[in-house]
């Protein structure tokens, strides 16, 4: 996308149905794929008001119209779960704001798509598990994400992004960037290459459960990741899921898996040295027990035998990503060295292998 021009915001600002007038807006560094900004109003009162402002990344996410009605449909739902349950609906998920024509999101004549929220005050999100109770606190927060929509008709959901967690499609792709070497780079991976060709069952290990209606379709979150909760201040607790933009139909041991991949390694996703990598059997078991506790028993039997494969399905999928990524030229994950692909690739086979002996 082009870069996000003061102009712009400007309109964008002006679009929304914020209640009183723009008195400040700071940018906020936190996400990697929308631009976004803290806007603060004052009405005529003199009360303030918090919002977020965020422009859509219409490169990774095409229809921002689809993406916002799933947005507004599954926030609408979860309120009138949360507010059943005596929680407080307007901290417990996001609140979209509408523009002053009533629509979900603004698009301008530029090609932007901007969307609103209100700020969700006194709350944090952490990048890293600093502490097993906070990754435990992490699942509750996805198990429950799940029991709030696990009546939702998730098909009536739209995929965001087409094949997002298609395993065999990214198996199929990794196959063809090995055999292209657009980059020139396939000699340097052959023991890579190896390793995930002698894994290709997992890109098929849902198919049958699947086929024979063991693995019911739910709305999953996709990016289940310890960012993308936010916690209070105060308490500490786990508040609310955020992030909805990859919500479609899924496989909640994928969801599972994928916290698993990013929460209970030991060190970062592209760490050069290997030694430092291993799978964390603590935080294993506390997002675990976290998660089965928010499900509240929505899970059926097949789907809580089959987390630990969820959690291997979603290594060898990232790690096809990644080092398919590698073989094209590092074209879609942004890089910030030589290697660093490499390195990702690397690191989620060394814990997939920890997985396998472990799990």
């Amino acid at each position: 996308m082009k870069p996000l021009t003061r102009n712009a915001l400007e309109r964008a600002g002006a679009a929304f149905a914020f209640e009183g007038t723009i008195q400040d807006t700071k940018s906020n560094e936190s996400g990697h794929i929308n631009d976004t900004v803290e806007v603060k109003t004052v009405d005529a009162a003199g009360s303030a008001h918090h919002y977020i402002l965020q422009r859509i990344n219409t490169d990774v996410f095409v229809n921002p119209k689809e993406l916002m009605e799933n947005i507004c449909r599954i926030t609408s739902f979860m309120k009138e779960k949360i507010e059943a349950e005596g929680g407080d609906p307007l901290r417990e998920t996001l609140t979209v704001v509408p523009t002053k024509d009533g629509a979900s999101c603004y698009l301008d004549e530029d090609g932007n798509a901007f969307r609103a929220y209100l700020f969700i005050e006194n709350a944090v999100c952490y990048d890293t598990p600093t502490h097993t109770a906070l990754f435990r606190a992490s699942g509750l927060a996805f198990g429950h994400f799940l029991d709030l929509l696990s009546d939702y008709p998730a098909k009536e959901l739209h995929e965001t992004i087409p094949n997002f967690h298609n395993t065999a499609k990214r198996y199929a792709d990794f196959l063809e960037a090995q055999e292209r070497d657009a980059a020139g780079r396939k000699k340097e991976v052959e023991e890579e290459i190896a390793f995930l060709k002698r894994r290709a069952f997992y890109a098929h290990a849902f198919d049958e459960a699947l086929a024979e209606g063991n693995l019911p379709l739910r709305v999953t979150h996709n990016d289940a990741k310890l960012s993308n909760v936010m916690f209070d201040k105060t308490t500490g607790k786990a508040l609310c899921v955020i992030d909805l933009d990859t919500i479609m139909p899924g496989l909640s041991v994928l969801d599972f898996g994928d916290a698993i991949r990013f929460g209970a390694s030991t060190a970062a996703e592209d760490e050069p040295d290997l030694t430092k990598v291993r799978l964390d059997l603590d935080r294993y078991h506390a997002f675990l027990e976290g998660y089965l506790a928010g499900c509240a028993g929505k899970l059926t039997k097949p789907e809580e035998d089959f987390l630990p494969l969820g959690a291997k399905v979603i290594t060898f999928e990232q790690a096809l990503r990644f080092l398919g990524d590698y073989l094209n030229g590092d074209v879609y994950y942004h890089t910030e060295r030589p290697g660093q692909n490499l390195d990702r690739t690397r690191t989620q086979i060394r814990l997939l292998e920890q997985m396998e002996k472990l799990l």
